[in-house]
């Protein structure tokens, strides 16, 4: 049978047919190939190279540096190492290259990002960090001392359940209000002291102090100042984040590239032990005098008091 046509086309030809089906797939074989070429299953580039951090969360640990870390990885011009290397404290002697190889490509327009909280504390990580790039950008997230000592406390009793108490391990004489500074829960929170060491190898404009306690009542807004000192647009905003009433903090929401909404672990959020109130107070008293010199020195007040 024959078809006329009457100003619509009859049905392809065969050989029409099968040119167009493998046009598409040959286009769709070529979209794949080259989304595979260019970036690794995780969407960061692979034709990027790995690079040394350009900048660097340092701390502090408890202070609220993971949230910090997953916020800014939402932004296309940041690429954060997931895992915390230690390489400025604990694998120092593997050497730069050691250290870049953990490192995720990026393109000449992204920034490389890595995160280790015990950084801010550790006496030689300052000139060991000024010795890799002196322009390397610096982020410390700070929180109250006395809540911040008291969630570490909180953490190493979930693993270690036998430790002393809070109280026990806070002072040498509680009597006498003598705090002990040696146990590392509490002299993390000294903060002036530790900032110290870094001002002697990078200026004051080239660290960032990020309030932990505004990161869980306006996380855009921190994050914002966050993009600015990393001189990246302001591409996290409120439009990220929904607040999570069971975990007590902010949560990303889902986006194109990620379908389900992310929280912190389980492990953040957990409830703190109890402290007595005198404690609490006798601590507030002993930090006072290291909060208000770190207010001084950073110019910035957060109202810890």
């Amino acid at each position: 049978m024959a078809y006329r046509v009457l100003g619509r086309a009859g049905p392809p030809q065969p050989r029409r047919a099968r040119r167009l089906l493998f046009a598409f797939t040959l286009s769709l074989s070529c979209t794949y190939l080259c989304y595979s070429f260019l970036c690794c299953c995780d969407g960061s580039p692979k034709l990027g190279t790995k690079r040394l951090p350009q900048a660097l969360i340092v701390g502090v640990k408890k202070g609220g540096t993971r949230a910090v870390l997953e916020f800014i990885r939402v932004h296309p011009d940041v690429r954060a190492l997931g895992t915390e290397p230690h390489f400025f404290d604990r694998n120092y002697g593997r050497g730069l290259d050691w250290y870049r190889s953990l490192m995720p490509r990026t393109l000449e327009s992204q920034i490389t990002l890595e995160k280790t909280p015990s950084y801010f504390v550790t006496q030689e990580a300052p000139r060991r960090i000024f010795n890799m790039s002196r322009d390397t950008k610096l982020i410390v997230v700070v929180r109250n001392p006395v809540t911040r000592a008291i969630s570490d406390y909180t953490q190493t009793l979930s693993k270690k359940p036998d430790i002393p108490t809070f109280e026990g391990l806070s002072f040498r004489n509680r009597t006498l209000g003598l705090v002990d500074v040696s146990w590392n829960a509490i002299r993390i929170g000294m903060y002036v002291l530790h900032l110290e060491s870094w001002l002697q190898y990078f200026p004051l404009a080239q660290i960032h102090f990020v309030s932990g306690e505004r990161l869980i009542t306006d996380p855009a807004g921190e994050m914002g100042r966050v993009q600015d000192f990393l001189g990246i647009k302001r591409f996290i905003t409120d439009k990220h984040f929904y607040f999570n009433k069971t975990k007590g903090f902010p949560c990303l929401k889902k986006t194109e590239s990620s379908l389900l909404p992310r929280c912190l672990g389980k492990s953040k959020g957990r409830t703190h032990v109890q402290i007595d109130p005198e404690v609490i107070d006798q601590l507030r008293e002993f930090y006072r005098p290291y909060n208000i010199k770190f207010y001084e020195t950073v110019g910035q007040d957060f109202r810890w008091e």
